[in-house]
């Protein structure tokens, strides 16, 4: 008979990590007597991170003392306590490559049903005082599982556990930890798991993914940015053509000089050009491509910033006939199929991948309903009017709406633009934005956040705004409170040898010093680069970024590979120079 040992419980505190702060619930401790269990949380239990923990299908987290007895031998310890791993259950018995998704079981006067295995992070690796820890769990087939309370009541050490129901589709905890975290997702495995009710919607989620998705890497672990790898490296370029767009914007064409096809690019994605200035590092830049479909030519549009080196280079040096460097198109920021009405919400140079979706739109003469919107200093400074008049003029259902914040005295109010001002909660209401529409936002970051800010109190569900970040990308640090963001920069300590560890979203390069970090993603840190994570030791994915040129290494090594073109920073150090889409 299964038992309950121990009832564990505590509330998020802050400990020092590295340097850092982190937030966090993992530390439990046993409950003497019985305990209150509601719908989201035992009495006097708490979590630090709701976004991994917790919540109605993660509301008590069971171990078993077997698994205790198992990482003792292990890892050679004997400090081990009940809540050691951070559950609130350790229990003897109902071990994971028994029990089953869907299960039901009386403890005490509660009741529960078991809805997913054990997310791992690098927090239990804290708290076990083991860094591999995530890795290991998962690797090793003993995650434990997660309950949700189907009927609240009290529970006590020594409880017998009771089953009392099951589901119709029988699939253990091991087996499905494997079809998620492991190389191996046969696709009849998966469409059994996806038949069980009881299955958290956020497994759910990502075994449908993996369903669909394609048969390399993992699309139920890897996040949305890396969702399109393309293979690592440059190509020579020629240009073909330079054109003034305004009076900060130049756009340059570009062809294979020997007449080859491009690789295809996805409305609204970006290339990378290596740039060498001389007697420098290579410049890096990530350029959205701001013309039509074709595997013909490229064309990137840029802004001339005073200080930009990059954008002064091309604009001083580069001329018709010369050389570049280029990657292939890659980014996740594409427009999406359906039949829904698109916004394409630009301010400034923001407005070349939105331009590139307008484009794809046009060419397929869309029936969709389609919004241009785009704010400018003035027309002087307002890139690409008579060619997006033209493309609108293509579309059955397309209108546009352009604000002005200085327009100059010549500029014509009907003609130029729509209205002086910015770009706001007001104007949506005033032209009617539709609220079921794919809005799909680029500019400035103060930009996109007002507009993020604006969609959400218009009624723009969070799920249809679709943003561009032009400098390094969104973090995932979770747990990591009281640290500022600053700027990305050289490490304190950059050496001139090892190998040159380029992260290009960002403009920052250094040189690997393996004595000084264990992966790229603890450079990256150095460095101040926008980085996501969460388990550090290639377990859960979220670190997954593209490679836009050289190779790694790993170790550890990975319980499921990225595909090619895409790498795991948390595990992965260069063999040799290398540029990271960070």
């Amino acid at each position: 008979m299964a038992r309950l040992l121990s009832v564990n419980v505590g509330l998020p505190r802050d400990i020092a990590w590295k340097g850092r702060t982190v937030h966090t619930g993992i530390w439990k401790d046993p409950v003497a007597g019985r305990c209150k269990v509601g719908r989201l949380n035992l009495a006097g239990d708490g979590q630090g991170d709701l976004g991994g923990h917790g919540g109605e299908m993660r509301a008590v987290f069971v171990y078993q003392i077997e698994s205790y007895r198992h990482w003792q031998d292990q890892l050679q310890r004997t400090d081990f306590v009940h809540g050691q791993f951070g559950e609130n259950f350790t229990i003897e018995g109902l071990p994971d490559d028994a029990v089953c998704i869907g299960d039901r079981y009386r403890i005490g006067s509660a009741l529960f049903e078991v809805t997913q295995p054990r997310v791992t992070c690098y927090r239990v690796g804290i708290r076990v005082g083991e860094p591999r820890m995530p890795a290991l769990l998962t690797a090793s087939g003993r995650p434990g599982f997660y309950f949700r309370v189907l009927a609240e009541g009290e529970v006590g050490a020594g409880d017998e556990i009771v089953k009392v129901g099951e589901a119709d589709e029988r699939m253990t905890v091991a087996e499905i930890n494997a079809l998620l975290y492991s190389s191996e997702h046969p696709r009849e495995r998966l469409e059994r798991a996806l038949r069980i009710a009881a299955l958290s919607p956020g497994w759910r989620w990502s075994l449908e993914a993996l369903l669909k998705g394609p048969a390399t890497g993992n699309a139920g672990l890897a996040p949305a940015s890396a969702a399109h790898p393309v293979a690592p490296g440059f190509r020579p370029l020629a240009i073909a053509a330079i054109e003034q767009e305004s009076a900060d914007v130049l756009s340059l064409t570009m062809r294979d000089p020997d007449g080859r096809k491009l690789p295809p690019a996805l409305p609204g994605q970006y290339i990378v050009l290596r740039l060498r200035p001389a007697g420098d590092r290579p410049l890096l830049r990530s350029y959205s491509l701001s013309g039509p479909p074709s595997t013909g030519q490229h064309r990137i549009s840029v802004k001339i910033e005073p200080d930009g080196a990059a954008g002064n280079y091309l604009r001083d040096h580069i001329g018709v006939g010369d050389l570049i460097d280029v990657s292939s198109p890659r980014g996740s920021f594409i427009l999406q199929s359906g039949e829904q009405p698109v916004v394409l919400l630009s301010a400034g140079i923001g407005a070349t991948p939105v331009l590139a979706m307008l484009s794809a739109l046009a060419a397929a003469c869309s029936p969709r309903k389609i919004l241009w919107l785009h704010a400018a200093r003035d027309r002087q400074h307002h890139p690409f009017a008579a060619e997006v008049r033209r493309l609108m003029g293509a579309l059955p259902q397309a209108r546009s709406y352009v604000c002005y914040s200085r327009p100059d005295a010549q500029d014509k109010v009907g003609e130029d633009f729509d209205a002086a001002g910015h770009l706001s909660r007001a104007v949506f209401d005033a032209i009617g934005l539709p609220r079921d529409a794919d809005v799909y936002i680029c500019g400035p970051n103060h930009f996109m956040a007002d507009m993020k800010t604006a969609l959400a109190a218009y009624g723009v569900a969070p799920e249809r705004q679709h943003l561009e970040i032009f400098n390094g990308g969104e973090a995932l640090n979770p747990g990591i409170v009281g640290s500022a963001p600053r700027a990305p920069h050289p490490p304190a300590d950059d050496a001139d040898t090892g190998p040159l560890v380029s992260f290009a979203r960002s403009g920052v390069a250094a040189h690997w010093n393996a004595a000084a970090y264990q992966s790229i993603l603890e450079l990256a840190e150095a460095c101040d680069v926008p980085v996501r994570w969460s388990c550090r030791t290639g377990v859960c994915h979220n670190c997954e970024s593209g490679l836009i040129s050289g190779a790694v290494a790993y170790g550890p090594q990975p319980l499921d590979m990225p595909p090619d073109g895409n790498l795991l920073i948390c595990c992965a150090q260069p063999t040799g120079d290398v540029v990271i889409d960070l």
